[in-house]
């Protein structure tokens, strides 16, 4: 019987269970309640401000305040960039911490302190990801509050003595929260675009460390962490705590906001003596000249080819902004068809040796550097002669307004009234590449006339550095030039003697306008081919 009895229990189960399953699956499907409405789905624009709250109960600041600005790019830059902010953040340090060190060390009968060893480690600091806020003023100027926060690992030493012996104390476990007020101003028209940085802390900051001497952590003697603290925090807002600043110079407001003095024009007119570069005996040469202190492009002369006494006759137009300070570097370079371009010599005028309104001819040595005491100046390397005059501007041609010189010469004489001469400078191409070969060369076509560079032998980068002049009677306003970058075969008999690389128009009404553009072009039928033109519009007037 209780065999029976236990096969009929595990039967029962087996069945009641079967059965169960088969109600309650069908009660869940046709009685289901009749109440339950589908949810509602809103754009996150029409919730009002509770209800955004509840679902974001920490929404940062740069969503709510449109004063704040997201921050991530530049916790990012930092990040990349901190191997070279330590180092010139050290540097800065050291420079403000050793007048103040100097003052102290007397008053503590103290013989010297110095830092053995002083940088930031390998982690850096972050700005809160709430965002930073931004101000906006009629001022020329730009001012961000950031909140800066840094657990770092430095390696921080200093040796003290004192008393005939030496004690070395070392910083361990750097924190330090912040809010600075950073400001850059004045606003100028040179990069990076200001003069200064202005900053100051718009409360007293949180600093928190140890220091570790003779192997112990001196900060874990009892009040002595406190006392440290409250006079790190005293003397930081004695220096810094707005409105008081630490001022960063980054540019020379006064030469940053020069305007044009005078014009300096120079006429190279020939070089003697040169020495030879090529292999063949002989020479390309070409001269570059430009004034220190001027973020315009070197001026160029054109390439005399196989020339070792080369004769230029060719005048050049330079803004002077600090007839005092600045100079004309000279350099002659020897022009290579395939790679880098060498330098025959050079040498400098600074402006302060000319009498202005008056004409110097002046017979210059070619030397390798403008270092006196290098033996290899020593060296002949032939002669530059150039002809300079400054010419300062009278009161009422002053310029009114910072601006930059277009570097645009006039015309010579002889030039159309009306009209101007067209200058167009075929300077390099890059990544041309042909199916069969690749020797390139540029042809320019303007007004059914052709012109063609050298061709560059096995190279898909080749540098021309060749100029072009076309004399019109009136502007090109309405008028394009075509450019082309083709492939001539070196061998005779090829069923493909030549290939188009690549080919690009450029309205001409651009360069009416701004006498002068300097740009690279994409070019038309080329994976990534790209050519860098220069076009100059130059008038009499």
């Amino acid at each position: 019987m209780g065999i029976i009895s236990t096969i009929m229990g595990f039967f029962g189960f087996g069945v009641g269970t079967s059965i169960g399953c088969v109600i309650g699956y069908y009660m869940f499907i046709y009685f289901q309640p009749s109440d339950v409405k589908d949810p509602v789905v809103r754009p996150l624009v029409e919730q009002d401000s509770e209800t955004l709250q509840r679902m974001f109960p920490e929404i940062p600041l740069w969503v709510k305040n449109p004063d704040y600005d997201r921050v991530d790019w530049l916790n990012k830059f930092i990040a990349h960039m901190w191997p070279y902010l330590d180092k010139a953040i050290c540097k800065t340090a050291k420079t403000i911490a050793k007048p103040i060190i100097a003052e102290q060390i007397p008053k503590y009968k103290i013989d010297s302190v110095e830092f053995e060893a002083l940088t930031l480690g390998t982690l850096p600091p972050t700005i809160q990801g709430n965002g930073m806020k931004v101000y906006v003023t009629d001022e020329k100027e730009l001012i961000m509050e950031p909140v800066l926060k840094w657990a770092g690992n430095p390696n921080i030493t200093v040796g003290v003595k004192a008393f005939g012996l030496k004690a070395t104390v070392q910083v361990i476990d750097l924190q330090f929260f912040a809010s600075p007020r950073v400001t850059l101003k004045p606003l100028v028209p040179t990069f990076p675009c200001f003069a200064n940085i202005f900053v100051s802390l718009m409360e007293k900051p949180h600093v928190d460390f140890g220091l570790k001497l003779l192997g112990a952590d001196v900060m874990s003697i009892p009040g002595l962490y406190r006392f440290v603290q409250d006079l790190i925090k005293e003397q930081v807002a004695i220096m810094y705590l707005w409105p008081k600043t630490l001022v960063v110079p980054i540019l020379d407001p006064s030469k940053a906001m020069r305007k044009p003095v005078g014009i300096l024009t120079v006429k190279v007119v020939r070089a003697i003596k040169l020495k030879k570069k090529d292999l063949l005996g002989a020479s390309d040469p070409y001269v570059k000249l430009k004034l220190t202190e001027d973020k315009l492009p070197s001026k160029k002369t054109t390439v005399r080819h196989k020339n070792l006494n080369p004769e230029w006759n060719e005048e050049f137009h330079l803004v002077v902004k600090d007839p005092e300070s600045q100079a004309l570097e000279l350099l002659v370079y020897d022009w290579e068809q395939v790679g880098k371009h060498d330098k025959m010599g050079m040498n400098v005028v600074p402006l302060k040796d000319l009498t202005p309104e008056e004409s110097k001819v002046m017979t210059l040595e070619l030397l390798k550097n403008m270092d006196l005491n290098d033996v290899q100046n020593e060296k002949s390397r032939g002669q530059l002669v150039v002809e300079l005059l400054y010419k300062p501007f009278k009161e009422d041609e002053m310029p009114n307004a910072v601006e930059e010189s277009d570097g645009v010469e006039k015309a010579p004489e002889g030039t159309p009234t009306g009209g101007g001469l067209l200058v167009v400078i075929i300077h390099e191409a890059q990544d041309v590449e042909g199916k069969n070969h690749t020797n390139p060369y540029a042809k320019i076509t303007f007004r059914g006339e052709e012109r063609k560079t050298k061709y560059v032998k096995k190279n898909r980068d080749p540098r021309w550095e060749e100029e072009f002049q076309f004399t019109l009677e009136e502007p090109p306003t309405n008028e394009k030039l075509h450019v082309e970058v083709a492939s001539v075969s070196s061998r005779i008999g090829l069923l493909h003697p030549k290939e188009v690389l690549g080919y690009v128009t450029i309205n001409l009404a651009d360069v009416v306008s701004n006498k002068r553009i300097n740009q690279k072009y994409n070019l038309i039928d080329s994976r990534h081919g790209k050519i860098q033109i220069e076009l100059q519009w130059r008038t009499s007037s």
